[in-house]
């Protein structure tokens, strides 16, 4: 059954935890969907992970519309959330609701995605009354990687905890139907669950959220030799790929591939003939 904003809410209310995985292909969303996640997001680390960057900074609107629309033929059930990425709402109200705009129209997704608390609020209003859903994201933002000197805890403090509580809260009232919390302290993490009336899905915020979201190169260990803390690697998918494309390798030079099973035939005689 197709999962929708409405969904997400029942969830909540019932206290039936929302599963959240990045994808960024047609496949792999077919898969994940297969499997039954409950939403995929076409999250703009794909940046990092699919194009090789150092962070989601240069990842463009153009890209995020191709990747997303690749999920979206994908996934049937799941809901599919897509990144605005950076500058594509930041510039402006005007330019959040028609880089919305687009990503909706271009990808057929059922919600963007976009970083920041008060102080993107005013975006957030906008491009909900646009009739676009819209999950909110606060904590670490990666977008904002350089303002906070790398990828820190968010809100250890008590002026940042309350900043962030305030920040989760301002979204909600803008209009998000759901808020992503990363690398923010658990018991925060939990006071802020309890106080939203709309899910957060955490990465890195604890098991009280309402879900959970990981970039599935990291939870399948595809992507890299470090792992964040905050990361269960719930398959070695890694490996498995590297040695299967060595074995394939020794296979295709010792001639053992492909084998007669592996090939077309065609009568001897038509052969003869073109000699």
């Amino acid at each position: 059954m197709k999962n929708t904003v409405s969904t997400f809410q029942k969830m909540k209310e019932k206290g039936e935890k929302i599963s959240m995985l990045t994808a960024y292909d047609y496949s792999t969303a077919r898969l994940f969907d297969e499997a039954g996640i409950h939403s995929i997001l076409v999250g703009d680390s794909l940046g990092m992970v699919m194009l090789g960057y150092d962070t989601t900074i240069p990842v463009t609107v153009e890209d995020m519309i191709h990747h997303g629309a690749a999920v979206v033929r994908g996934a049937k059930n799941a809901l599919v959330v897509v990144d605005m990425p950076f500058m594509s709402y930041q510039t402006s109200v005007y330019d959040a609701v028609v880089n919305a705009g687009r990503i909706m129209k271009e990808t057929e997704a059922t919600a963007v995605k976009l970083e920041g608390g008060k102080d993107v609020c005013p975006h957030i209003e906008a491009i909900v009354k646009a009739s676009i859903p819209v999950v909110a994201h606060v904590g670490l933002t990666p977008q904002s990687v350089n303002a906070f000197g790398g990828f820190k805890v968010q809100g250890k403090s008590k002026e940042a905890a309350k900043k962030l509580l305030e920040d989760a809260l301002a979204v909600e009232a803008a209009g998000a139907f759901a808020v992503v919390l990363e690398c923010v302290p658990a018991k925060l993490a939990k006071l802020i669950s309890e106080k939203l009336r709309i899910p957060t899905i955490g990465i890195g915020a604890g098991a009280d959220c309402d879900g959970q979201v990981l970039v599935y190169q990291d939870m399948l260990n595809m992507y890299g030799d470090f792992v964040p803390k905050f990361v269960k690697q719930f398959g070695n998918a890694g490996p498995v790929m590297k040695e299967a494309v060595q074995e394939y390798v020794r296979a295709v030079g010792d001639g053992t591939f492909p084998e007669e099973q592996h090939t077309f035939a065609i009568d001897d005689d038509i052969i003869e003939k073109l000699y």
